[in-house]
């Protein structure tokens, strides 16, 4: 069941003992508190780790403007963009050498596709990415909340375990990345 911004943050409002909330808008502390930290709480996690549910390739528009050094062309990062994690030519989405500055990709080739984080809407989070979030959101409101440091410290700790169990479900939806070129195997062949 996929749940909307609303459902995570009174889920994890429950989980501290404070009232669910059913807009953002509604002006209670608990909706306040929610409106504010939820955005930056849930962009955070997101680029915490390459989540298959939030990965992304695309093919970049180049820019007519050129990096003043370093690199030959220029290019538009997508809209959703929270983080890059590979950058290719021809077919491939990983192997060139890039930088980002200026909210602009800068390359030496003329055509490349961008492996990328996006900014993944809650109806496409899977169940342990919601249980995470709920996790952290709810260790996020404790202290503006209760003013309780303690429990929000236990709070975190659970949090970071829901994280590394997270990362662990996500990083077996896909093969491995191999080794595409290691000279010390080269060399033994």
């Amino acid at each position: 069941m996929a749940l909307s911004s609303i459902a995570l943050c009174s889920r994890a409002l429950i989980k501290i003992g404070a009232n669910p909330i059913a807009a953002f808008d509604e002006g209670t502390a608990e909706a306040d508190v929610a409106a504010n930290l939820y955005p930056s709480v849930r962009d955070a996690l997101l680029s915490a780790h390459p989540w298959t549910f939030a990965t992304a390739q695309a093919e970049l528009a180049q820019l007519i403007a050129e990096p003043v050094a370093d690199f030959a062309h220029a290019f538009q990062l997508p809209p959703d963009f929270l983080r890059a994690l590979s950058l290719g030519d021809g077919g491939r989405g990983r192997g060139l050498s890039y930088r980002i500055a200026e909210q602009k990709l800068h390359a030496d080739a003329s055509r490349v596709v961008l492996t990328y984080m996006f900014r993944a809407h809650e109806s496409t989070f899977p169940p342990f990415f919601d249980q995470m979030l709920i996790a952290r959101l709810a260790a996020e409101f404790t202290i503006p909340l209760t003013e309780s440091t303690s429990r929000a410290e236990t709070l975190f700790r659970l949090a970071d375990s829901e994280f590394r169990s997270a990362r662990l479900i996500d990083s077996q939806q896909e093969t491995p990345l191999g080794l595409d070129d290691f000279t010390l195997v080269g060399v033994r062949s």
